[in-house]
């Protein structure tokens, strides 16, 4: 992983975002990790992977019995008309 100032990623951007494309390069702001430049495919990679962990965790609260957005819409209004 390449690290680099916020000065020298501003000065030589290209090159770090053609880098980018084959590894993370961490910009550095006043010595600490500020942002970090990936690639698209990484981006794309890393939210497939946070997608499934949330379908996961959604289909696990299922079977756990919650209710879902609608059934629990429609308990609210009934509980709000009486």
């Amino acid at each position: 992983m390449t690290r680099v100032s916020a000065t020298e990623a501003k000065a030589r951007f290209g090159e770090y975002m053609e880098r980018a494309r084959h590894e993370p390069v961490v910009v550095e702001r006043t010595g600490r990790p500020y942002v970090v430049l990936i690639s698209v495919e990484e981006h794309e990679r890393l939210q497939a992977h946070e997608d499934a962990y949330w379908a996961a965790r959604a289909a696990e609260a299922e079977r756990e019995g919650y209710l879902g957005a609608e059934a629990a819409s429609a308990m609210l209004r009934r509980a709000t008309k009486g």
